[in-house]
C-alpha cells in the first residue's frame, strides 16, 4: 500500500517538492511530479534548473521523447514511468494514479484555502485505511 507523507504549512510548496524530487533522485527513485496546472508546472521546471545553484536535478516534462530515459518527470501521465517510486502532487485535489507509486508526497501551503483542500486530502486517504505521515514544516523553520 502506498505509503502517504503531508508536509504541512510550507513556506514555499514548490521549493519543497524541489528538495523532495532531489532527495528521492539521490536514492536512486523515479519521481512524477504531479503539475496538471500549466503554470505550476512551468515554475516547477524552471525551480529545478536553477535551485541551488550548484547542483542538477536530471528532469523533463512527461511528454518529451527523454521522458523513458528521465528519473523526474513534470505532468500528469505517470504511464511515462518506467518505476513508480515517487509521487509529488502539486495539485489541489488527489491524483488519479497515486495508489500504483510505493510513496505519495502532499504538500500544503499556508494559505486557508490550500489548508482545507489538504485537510480534505488528508481525509480522503485516511478513510481508504492508508498510511499517513505528516510533518509540520513550522518547526522545522527559521
Amino acid at each position: 500500500m502506498t505509503e502517504i507523507t503531508f508536509y504541512t504549512f510550507a513556506d514555499n510548496p514548490l521549493d519543497v517538492a524541489r528538495r523532495v524530487a532531489a532527495k528521492a533522485h539521490g536514492q536512486g527513485k523515479q519521481v512524477m511530479i504531479y503539475a496538471p496546472d500549466p503554470a505550476i508546472a512551468d515554475a516547477i521546471d524552471r525551480l529545478l534548473w536553477s535551485a541551488p545553484a550548484l547542483s542538477f536535478v536530471p528532469h523533463c516534462r512527461d511528454g518529451d521523447p527523454l521522458a523513458g530515459e528521465t528519473p523526474v518527470l513534470i505532468g500528469t501521465d505517470a504511464d511515462a514511468l518506467r518505476q513508480a517510486d515517487v509521487m509529488i502532487n502539486l495539485h489541489r485535489e488527489q491524483p488519479p494514479a497515486f495508489a500504483r507509486f510505493e510513496r505519495l508526497v502532499e504538500i500544503v501551503g499556508q494559505d486557508e484555502a490550500g489548508r482545507e483542500q489538504g485537510r480534505a486530502r488528508y481525509r480522503f486517504y485516511q478513510t481508504r485505511g492508508y498510511a499517513l505521515q505528516t510533518h509540520d514544516l513550522r518547526q522545522h523553520a527559521g
